[in-house]
């Protein structure tokens, strides 16, 4: 009877609604901090209320979620409680070697983990919050590559994924002694290129090993990265452009080409100095030196005939999957070359005329920084060797031979290579 008179009275009718409205709004309140600190997997059922409270309630829970992330960010980044791992041009962390142009692959990129976040608790809340402002913070740049949270007790973060071992997608072919080792070492300079560094010969010596067994050679890619081996021989191999193809059709192929002529003393060189009782260059050029005969049987020679080999690749691949690049100007210019390159495949030119310098000694280009170095590195001992002298009468038989093949394969690539000048 009582409640019944005070609440008939106009006053007191007033008090008491605004009383009910206020206790509404602690009790929701009181819940929805409850949730935020993650001690309750569902919301609520809506609870009726005027379109007042509603209202009320909408604006103070946006500003308080919008204050509590920009507190928990503004946390994370300035007292480092996560570290973030991933690739990117200027922060790529690889393994460094004794010599840059060796034949060992060079292994994975290392990261270092992050540290332990406090607690358990802050590290939920630290992922949730961070997790609902990636796309802000790729959007502003401060990342190259798209990352993820580990929700785990660590807290750290990571690439998504941790890469995986693809076949490759682009393959330097050949050829022998024109520039194949110097451009794969360039090109692993880029934070989007992973390479094996040995050559796998799997398209001409190992093939009946079959594909898995290839791709376990591969080393792990990231999302965006390309795997790229380089095998020279290939390109002198007939089955090799069919089993490229029935491995993809897609694959990129690169090809570094080199005057003939310097390419077979180059070739002869090297196999010299394995086996200092070989006969004379001139010897082996010619089947009959008086008649001045060219020895195409000879691989050193054999090689050079571009055109020849080419025409064998066309079958499979068209011309615009084929980049030839010179191996000249690999040598006087590699940044034109390797600009070309990055082209070719897709990737952003990173490696530019600030990653080389040309060393007088060696007669070639260097890298001013390798990987995991900060010295500049060149090519290794094998690389550069002094040629024998060759008669210039042997030379320019041999500049008469190569010559309408050459004209040919100028035609086909419709690059001059200037080799007959």
């Amino acid at each position: 009877m009582a409640f019944r008179t005070v609440y008939s009275d106009p006053l007191s009718r007033s008090i008491f609604k605004k009383f009910v409205v206020m206790l509404c709004s602690l009790l929701t309140s009181m819940y929805l901090l409850h949730c935020l600190t993650d001690r309750c997997s569902s919301m609520p059922t809506p609870v009726k209320a005027s379109s007042q409270v509603v209202g009320f309630f909408a604006s103070e829970l946006q500003d308080l979620m919008s204050l509590r992330r920009k507190r928990l960010l503004k946390k994370w980044t300035t007292e480092s409680k996560v570290r973030l791992s991933y690739e990117s041009a200027d922060d790529t962390k690889r393994i460094s070697e004794d010599s840059l142009f060796d034949d060992t692959d060079r292994g994975q990129v290392l990261y270092e983990p992050g540290p332990q976040v406090d607690s358990d608790s802050e590290n939920r809340e630290l992922s949730r919050d961070i997790q609902l402002s990636l796309d802000d913070i790729v959007s502003s740049k401060r990342l190259s590559h798209r990352f993820t949270v580990k929700t785990g007790s660590t807290g750290k973060l990571s690439p998504l994924g941790e890469g995986r071992k693809e076949l490759p997608q682009a393959l330097i072919i050949g050829v022998k002694k024109g520039g194949t080792r110097a451009i794969l070492e360039f090109l692993r300079v880029h934070p989007d290129i992973r390479a094996v560094g040995a050559e796998p010969h799997f398209f001409d010596r190992n093939y009946e090993n079959g594909l898995e067994w290839y791709r376990e050679l591969m080393p792990k890619t990231l999302e965006g990265q390309i795997t790229m081996e380089k095998t020279p021989s290939y390109f002198v191999t007939r089955e090799a452009p069919a089993r490229i193809s029935a491995m993809s059709r897609d694959t990129k192929l690169i090809v570094v080409v080199r005057d003939p002529i310097t390419r077979a003393i180059s070739d002869y060189t090297q196999t010299l100095s394995k086996n200092p009782k070989i006969p004379t260059f001139e010897s082996l050029t010619f089947k009959n030196r008086t008649t001045g005969l060219i020895d195409t049987s000879w691989s050193a020679i054999q090689i050079g005939i571009y055109a020849k080999h080419l025409d064998n690749w066309l079958e499979y691949f068209p011309m615009g999957q084929i980049l030839f690049v010179s191996g000249e100007h690999l040598i006087s210019d590699p940044a034109r070359e390797l600009g070309s390159v990055q082209d070719f495949l897709g990737l952003k030119r990173i490696i530019t005329d600030k990653h080389f310098y040309f060393n007088q000694t060696k007669g070639f280009s260097c890298l001013k920084k390798a990987e995991g170095s900060s010295k500049p590195h060149c090519l290794g001992k094998t690389k550069g060797r002094t040629h024998p002298n060759i008669h210039p009468e042997v030379v320019q038989r041999l500049r008469d031979f190569y010559r309408p093949f050459n004209m040919k394969f100028y035609q086909m690539t419709g690059r001059m290579f200037g080799w007959d000048d």
